[in-house]
């Protein structure tokens, strides 16, 4: 290869080279920031291909995406200064890169930390003026809008950011707090149980007072009732045997002899020790009754 042709062939490198330095491609995921001589000469670059100046220029190019921060638990007193351990997240993403690069040189773990602490100055400060019921019940999403705003607002001002959302994945109270309240409210539980039993035994005595009298009152009304029913039955009887006397006292008087022996000779082994010609065995005797 003569010495021409070299020579062209290296200046085609060369060429090829700064071509390739000089260029550079933006996604649409992506911001980026142009330096010259660690000054920024270009800002919120629009996606595409761009040209720079090799090696004089620089790109910086960071995640535009949603990005979340997860942040340390923290320890927070409430409005009645009961301490209470949060564990929350942030979602964020860039607003101004030039912003965000003045403010964090780039380095998303320094953003991440400046971040981190503003949101822990913004929750202690809201959770100072909440009472505990507060914090757990429905004014919690109240809380972490007021949060999320006054956060975004300090974010895009002071670090380029926005903040699209703060929640709070978990609130504990401290180990020995907790004890305190598991044993407090172990305690109510079984007031609570023992005021249940006492009511309970309270209603079933006067249930079975009530039932007793039910009782009393049913059996003195079957007893006048069957009383009735007897005393009926015995003066239909009696009518009934007077009607009976009537119509023929001989075979009345026979019948009532023959229930007689019935009723006294029932079982084996009794012993009547009356007189054989008396009245009551008249019917055996072989003489007419009567006579």
């Amino acid at each position: 290869m003569s010495q021409k042709a070299f020579t062209g062939l290296i200046v085609v490198l060369v060429a090829v080279v700064l071509a390739w330095g000089s260029l550079f491609v933006i996604s649409e995921r992506e911001r980026a920031v142009q330096l010259r001589f660690g000054q920024v000469v270009r800002d919120s670059i629009p996606p595409g291909l761009h040209v720079k100046i090799p090696v004089i220029d620089k790109v910086r190019v960071f995640d535009g995406r949603l990005q979340t921060l997860d942040v340390p638990s923290e320890r927070f007193l409430t409005l009645e200064q009961k301490a209470v351990i949060v564990d929350s997240y942030i979602k964020w993403r860039i607003h101004n890169v030039y912003d965000f690069y003045r403010a964090t040189a780039g380095d998303v773990y320094r953003a991440s930390n400046l971040l981190a602490q503003r949101a822990e100055s913004s929750m202690r400060n809201q959770f100072g003026s909440l009472t505990l019921n507060e914090v757990v019940s429905g004014q919690r999403d109240e809380m972490m809008e007021e949060i999320t705003k006054s956060l975004n607002e300090m974010a895009q001002k002071e670090l380029g950011v926005s903040v699209m959302d703060v929640r709070i994945k978990r609130i504990d109270l401290p180990p020995q707090v907790s004890d305190s309240v598991f044993e407090r409210m172990s305690s109510e539980r079984d007031k609570e149980a023992q005021d249940y039993r006492s009511r309970g035994l309270e209603a079933a005595e006067g249930i079975m007072a009530n039932a007793d009298r039910q009782k009393r009152v049913v059996l003195a009304d079957a007893y006048r009732q069957a009383e009735m029913v007897r005393g009926d039955g015995d003066a239909k009887a009696a009518e009934t045997y007077a009607a009976a006397f009537q119509q023929d006292p001989e075979f009345y008087a026979f019948y009532r002899s023959l229930q007689a022996y019935k009723e006294s000779f029932g079982d084996s082994g009794d012993i009547l020790l009356i007189e054989p010609k008396g009245e009551f065995f008249r019917y055996f005797s072989t003489d007419k009754p009567g006579k």
